[in-house]
């Protein structure tokens, strides 16, 4: 998937990749929590994510390029690999061992609150040494998101944590905020967050049919998902698109529940109000539901065929989708789907 010159995504496996010997990777997301990394550059940085890879994709490597020279760093904890334009990183904290309970007198917060504390700085930290001021996008996977610890499930533990830290880190809460994911791993992997940022500001997009994630009700949690539905990044050559994690949301309340077939056209509903909202505001893009590479995560595999019937009849026979299983942020939710789409520029113009 390419907007040329410009970032651009390919999903592959590990042996497709050492074959390929691109010069110009910016960053690897890898899964099934493989230990083996498809790098053979040591300054690649990889995300080693533990969600099983669904029978019918294969062994992925999730593969950002750039076209354009790069170098690589480490912060901290964060590996990253950046342009002129734009930077890719990744972190991974292992909860018990690393990010042990606060000392005497301190808030005691969970092991998952601490280490997404501390993933959150860290990330903040990189990107203002580095002087990437904009997140476009960020991919967190917390073991059992669903289980109840602390007194509340860990994905609302998450989000207290990611929202107090941006707060400290003096950036904003509603509106301007990252197009963003959150799905369950392993329960004995660490806390993984990846990202991209960029020096341009892109533009922020909510879905008309639902309530932005920053504004639900108390009773998702007493603090709020911190994502927008989608961010917009005009490149040199083109336009990026990255849809945040998507499920059978309207307005803020979970349709369908129980029907896997209805939630996966609800989201594919949802998918295709966000591409005519990026179509109207890029004035003349040609975003198509067909040319978006999607990842698609489902919590029972059992309900994998039905699935991929839906989406190999929205999206066409040439559609380029990953299959992972993974616990999704609501427990009633069966499906969640990102994508990611390029556009050229002179289709937008």
């Amino acid at each position: 998937m390419r907007a040329s010159p410009g970032l651009h995504l390919d999903y592959v496996s590990p042996a497709e990749y050492r074959t390929a010997r691109w010069g110009d990777v910016l960053g690897v997301a890898t899964f099934n929590g493989a230990a083996d990394s498809p790098s053979a550059a040591a300054e690649i940085p990889v995300a080693q994510v533990s969600t099983p890879v669904l029978p019918g994709t294969g062994h992925v490597c999730e593969v950002w390029r750039c076209d354009t020279p790069a170098t690589s760093g480490r912060r901290e904890r964060v590996r990253f690999r950046s342009t002129a334009d734009m930077l890719f990183g990744c972190i991974a904290l292992t909860e018990a061992t690393e990010c042990p309970a606060p000392a005497a007198g301190a808030p005691q917060h969970s092991a998952l609150h601490e280490a997404t504390t501390q993933a959150y700085r860290q990330m903040c930290a990189t990107l203002d040494a580095e002087r990437y001021p904009h997140l476009l996008r960020v991919w967190n996977y917390l073991p059992d998101i669903n289980r109840d610890s602390h007194g509340t499930e860990r994905y609302r533990q998450f989000n207290s944590a990611r929202q107090q830290v941006l707060r400290e880190c003096g950036r904003a809460l509603t509106g301007n905020v990252p197009a963003a994911s959150a799905l369950g791993a392993a329960s004995d992997s660490p806390l993984v967050v990846y990202f991209l940022a960029a020096r341009t500001a892109p533009t922020f997009l909510e879905n008309p049919r639902q309530v932005s994630a920053y504004h639900y009700p108390r009773q998702y949690g007493s603090h709020s998902p911190l994502f927008s539905r989608a961010t917009l990044l005009r490149q040199s050559g083109g336009l990026a698109l990255f849809i945040s994690g998507t499920a059978s949301i309207v307005g803020h309340t979970s349709l369908h529940v129980g029907d896997t077939v209805a939630q996966t056209r609800e989201t594919l509903a949802n998918i295709e109000a966000l591409l005519a909202e990026a179509n109207r505001v890029a004035h003349g893009a040609r975003f198509e539901l067909g040319a978006l590479a999607c990842k698609v995560y489902v919590r029972r595999p059992a309900d994998l065929p039905v699935i991929k019937a839906e989406l190999a009849a929205a999206l066409g026979a040439g559609a380029r989708v990953i299959y992972l299983q993974a616990d999704i942020c609501r427990q009633d939710l069966l499906v969640e789907i990102e994508a990611a789409g390029m556009c050229p520029l002179h289709t937008a113009a």
